[in-house]
């Protein structure tokens, strides 16, 4: 029963994340006429700035004047825009089978029941996160994100999108199971001296 739980919660928060950015697409941003190629660099400045888009973007949804919105922006780098200038194959190299690894190790973890509650709740959202992400990869070329976070004209935090928060926050459930039940190495039983029976465990 545990095991169709979790995986019913994987296939919700997956399906949350690929349809928040089908709608950051439609909504957020409108076809590009003549795009260049995917995650090309072009031009001068950062490696962020210097990507070229395959669609351009609209005006930002606004939720929290100044300080949230929803604004269309392509991710061809890790979470928060990492290796955003790397090389096509060593994004593929690295990301793809660092998710299909992520997804089939805490299933198993999950299934052979190892771990507690926090745990069993972390699976489906750092698999989902991981699946969402990568399908936009083989899909798009690029993951589509859409929320970000700024304080004014000032600090702005890297724009995310659904599958970077459920990732985040079963990472965190996982640190905090390891800080608040720490799994303990089984204690070792005294050997029985010979004529002497083993000491009772009680159980």
């Amino acid at each position: 029963m545990s095991t169709a739980l979790c995986l019913v919660a994987l296939a919700v928060c997956t399906w949350a994340d690929l349809g928040s950015k089908h709608w950051a697409q439609s909504t957020l941003s409108h076809e590009q006429i003549s795009p260049g190629p995917v995650c090309g660099v072009v031009g001068k400045g950062t490696p962020y700035e210097r990507i070229n888009p395959q669609r351009i973007p609209q005006t930002p949804f606004v939720l929290v004047d100044g300080y949230l919105e929803l604004a269309y922006a392509e991710n061809c780098g890790a979470a928060f825009s990492m290796l955003v200038g790397s090389p096509a194959w060593v994004r593929t190299a690295l990301f793809a089978p660092a998710a299909i690894a992520a997804v089939v190790g805490l299933l198993w973890f999950f299934i052979t029941g190892h771990g507690g509650r926090l745990f069993a709740v972390s699976v489906p959202l750092i698999a989902s996160g991981a699946l969402g992400n990568l399908v936009d990869r083989f899909r798009l070329g690029y993951v589509v994100d859409f929320i970000r976070f700024h304080l004014r004209d000032g600090f702005s935090w890297p724009t995310f999108n659904v599958a970077d928060s459920t990732i985040t926050v079963g990472v965190v459930l996982l640190l905090l199971e390891g800080f608040l039940y720490p799994q303990k190495a089984p204690s070792q039983k005294p050997a029985a001296q010979p004529g002497k029976p083993a000491a009772s465990t009680g159980r």
